[in-house]
């Protein structure tokens, strides 16, 4: 019986010893362990061994990334406004032994960097700037955040400016400025259209004078080819009549007689009343009636 108690004794202790010596680490994180006082490893996510009450676990640290937030403080920017501003930190633990020992809380001093970097950064700028380039501070504040945590085994992954409060009297006084700003925006747009809309108008009026001053052009260039072209009619007709009154001596007569016999016409062909035809030049006009016919009856000949 002494026997088996001793066996049965052993072996729980055996078992104790394994169960305390086994240690199940949960993904995603890491745990600092310590040997007699000492740092001895990290274990990773998994199945670990230790050696009971000899090591024992300092720390444990979650690898995924995680929020610090920063609490709300009053800042005073450049140009002398008391602000309230807020922000939020997102940070990651690389190295575990560095977060247990480089420093004591490791989520309060990031709030506490956070908090001075931002009264800094917030001091060297202006009031407009501050609300208008919160990308450019949330930029300023993750660089200066990410330099200091680099040996706390952290690395900070983003920061976020959450809310910027203003006094009422300055909310009330920078709604004046937007207000009378829009204003200005408005009469300048105004001007602006007015401006163009004169410009349109002479360029459209300058236009129209070029058209109808081409138009005037084109018209005139007509007129001179239209009396160029009567011109040179006429004057081939004269080259022809002279041709003709030089290879025949009873042309001159016969264009005369012509001329007459249609002034005769049209004045017989008169509607008025109160008309004499009085033949002056009887002889004359019988002379070149035989001009006429003796000039036909020539051309009758020739074509024959």
């Amino acid at each position: 019986m002494d026997f088996l108690g001793f066996v049965g004794t052993v072996s729980a202790l055996i078992i104790i010893y394994f169960i305390l010596a086994v240690k199940i680490v949960p993904q995603a994180e890491k745990w600092v362990i310590e040997r007699l006082g000492k740092y001895h490893r990290t274990l990773d996510a998994g199945i670990n061994f230790i050696v009971p009450f000899v090591d024992q676990r300092r720390s444990h640290y979650s690898t995924q990334e995680q929020i610090i937030d920063v609490p709300r403080q009053a800042v005073i920017t450049k140009d002398n406004v008391s602000i309230q501003i807020d922000a939020v930190v997102f940070i990651r633990i690389n190295d575990a032994k560095q977060a247990t020992y480089e420093i004591q809380d490791l989520k309060v001093a990031i709030a506490q960097l956070a908090q001075t970097t931002l009264r800094a950064e917030i001091g060297r700028m202006e009031l407009d700037e501050t609300l208008s380039s919160r990308a450019d501070l949330n930029a300023s504040l993750l660089t200066a955040l990410d330099l200091a945590s680099s040996t706390w085994g952290a690395k900070v992954t983003r920061v976020e400016v959450a809310d910027i409060s203003v006094p009422e009297a300055v909310q009330r006084a920078m709604e004046l400025q937007m207000e009378a700003e829009r204003r200005r925006r408005a009469t300048e747009t105004e001007a602006e259209g007015d401006k163009n809309a004169l410009i349109m108008q002479a360029e459209g009026e300058r236009q129209q004078a070029f058209k109808q001053a081409e138009a005037v052009e084109r018209m005139a260039d007509a007129q001179k080819y239209e009396k160029e072209q009567l011109a040179l009619g006429e004057q081939k007709a004269m080259e022809v009549i002279n041709q003709a009154m030089a290879s025949n001596g009873s042309a001159a007569e016969f264009l005369l007689a012509k001329d007459r016999i249609a002034a005769f016409s049209e004045l017989a062909g008169s509607d008025s009343a109160n008309k004499i035809v009085v033949p002056v030049e009887t002889s004359e006009m019988v002379g070149s009636l035989v001009a006429l016919t003796g000039l036909l009856n020539q051309n009758g000949s020739s074509v024959k």
